[in-house]
């Protein structure tokens, strides 16, 4: 299927500028946080709430987005953007509208970005976020099941969290959206859709080149969860999401297999003409906001939290 109109037409709007990877990190921040503008605001939340996190490398931030009618389950969210880009207020519709279609609260962890902090620092902090959570000694966040998700750079987090847990516990699902599972750039993936699309195979050089400089580290499973020796840790099932139209769809998919290899319960949804950071638009594009909506179901399906019939109720 071709790519969708929607985003033929941003990638019609880039041609002739210089791209992601030929600028600085402070260049993209700038670039990603302007670009924001067109995907509108998020949906109100009853209470958005900042706060920080116990970790190894010092005190992490970390936001909670409170929908209205929130119920006892947690979402806890780990941002894309190559390790490199992506803050609190760039993800804030896309979270909100994911704790909106949910009505679970999410927690957004703003983990240290490289090349000021390469890696292993943003993989420490999602781990000692996690942690942190499920030690039940953070007071105000829900006590029920948890959800670890992530997309893209984010989509790895999730990832090397749930393989390191000692235990499955409290985590009900790992949802991982055209994730980075691999450090291989070789993938049919990367030949059919490396030029002339929203991520270029030089745009994933160019993020390695910051959060992994040393090529020795890029097959650590902890950056290339695919190459761990047991993927799903203690067999958290998991639901992936890939763009049909993304250089990281076949290493989503071989991940997929991997994990199911493994003995992990796994769903796996590759969504037709999609691009990578399709769900960042679900307001501009029905075919994102239904595939939000969709895993929003299956989330509340994994929490043990009955289907949505109604709105919820605004004070």
């Amino acid at each position: 299927m071709a790519l969708h109109p929607y985003f033929q037409n941003l990638v019609e709007q880039t041609k002739g500028q210089p791209p992601r990877s030929a600028g600085s990190p402070g260049t993209a921040r700038a670039l990603t946080a302007a670009g924001c503008q067109r995907l509108g605001p998020g949906p109100a939340m009853a209470e958005k709430r900042d706060l920080t996190l116990p970790g190894r490398g010092g005190r992490i931030p970390a936001r909670l987005f409170i929908p209205h009618g929130a119920e006892d389950a947690l979402i806890v969210f780990y941002h894309g953007g190559g390790w490199v880009l992506g803050t609190p207020e760039d993800y804030d519709s896309q979270v909100s509208a994911l704790a909106e279609a949910a009505r679970i609260p999410v927690l957004f962890v703003d983990y240290r970005l490289a090349p000021e902090h390469p890696f292993p620092a943003a993989a420490d902090d999602a781990e000692d976020a996690m942690a942190a959570v499920l030690s039940g000694g953070l007071p105000g966040l829900p006590e029920g099941p948890v959800i670890v998700m992530g997309d893209s750079a984010g989509g790895n987090l999730t990832a090397v969290v749930c393989n390191a847990l000692p235990e499955k516990g409290r985590v009900a699902l790992q949802v991982l959206y055209y994730p980075v599972t691999d450090s291989d750039f070789t993938r049919a993936s990367y030949s059919a859709y490396g030029t002339d699309h929203l991520l270029t195979a030089a745009d994933m050089r160019w993020f390695f080149d910051h959060y992994v400089p040393d090529p020795a580290q890029r097959s650590d499973p902890r950056v290339a969860p695919l190459r761990h020796p047991r993927p799903g840790g203690p067999a958290v099932p998991a639901l992936i999401v890939t763009a049909e139209c993304d250089v990281l769809r076949d290493e989503g998919t071989a991940y997929a297999e991997a994990l199911r290899s493994a003995g992990c319960p796994v769903t796996l949804r590759e969504v037709p003409g999609m691009a990578h950071v399709f769900l960042r638009h679900h307001a501009q594009v029905p075919e994102a906001a239904a595939d939000l909506a969709e895993t929003a179901a299956q989330i509340r399906q994994a929490a043990g939290l009955p289907p949505l019939t109604a709105p919820p109720a605004r004070s």
